[in-house]
């Protein structure tokens, strides 16, 4: 099929007010598909595009960071915020018939396990580094986080 035959064939389609037409050959498949009357959407040739691959993300420890005053507040400027180590999905249980790793006004030590981040089919336990008392728990569970996403802040006092 040349572009001569293409270009007929998209004008008979405009023509005749039909939505859609494929045509196949033996290495050749064209579909037009319209909305309406003398308005083309697209004429797309068929082409085996091959996949892309996702390289595993390497599992870094928690990062801990004190938070940025946004006033001179005092109470603010001495909490700590504990980010998220990897991109996956947060979850606060270990199950979800069991009780939460951590509530607000818990009391935390290094190794107590926060919460638990899911990657790739792999649950990784999120421990802290500090010792405090959490004042906030910044993401549903349930929720995609991001890469050094804050999840939770931390009156280590």
């Amino acid at each position: 099929m040349n572009i001569k035959d293409i270009e007929n064939l998209i004008k008979f389609v405009q023509k005749s007010g039909v939505s859609e037409v494929s045509l196949e050959q033996k290495d050749f498949k064209i579909t037009i598909k319209t909305h309406g009357r003398n308005e083309m959407v697209h004429a797309p040739v068929m082409v085996h595009a091959p996949q892309a691959v996702h390289a595993p993300m390497p599992v870094q420890p928690v990062a801990t960071t004190p938070v940025p005053a946004t006033s001179p507040s005092a109470d603010e400027s001495k909490l700590v915020t504990i980010k998220s180590p990897m991109i996956g999905t947060f979850y606060r249980t270990p199950s979800p018939d069991k009780p939460v790793f951590v509530n607000v006004g818990d009391e935390i030590k290094p190794g107590k396990v926060l919460c638990i981040i899911e990657a790739m089919k792999l649950f990784n336990e999120i421990e802290s580094e500090i010792s405090g008392k959490i004042v906030k728990v910044l993401v549903d569970n349930s929720t995609p986080v991001e890469y050094d996403q804050p999840l939770f802040l931390v009156d280590p006092s």
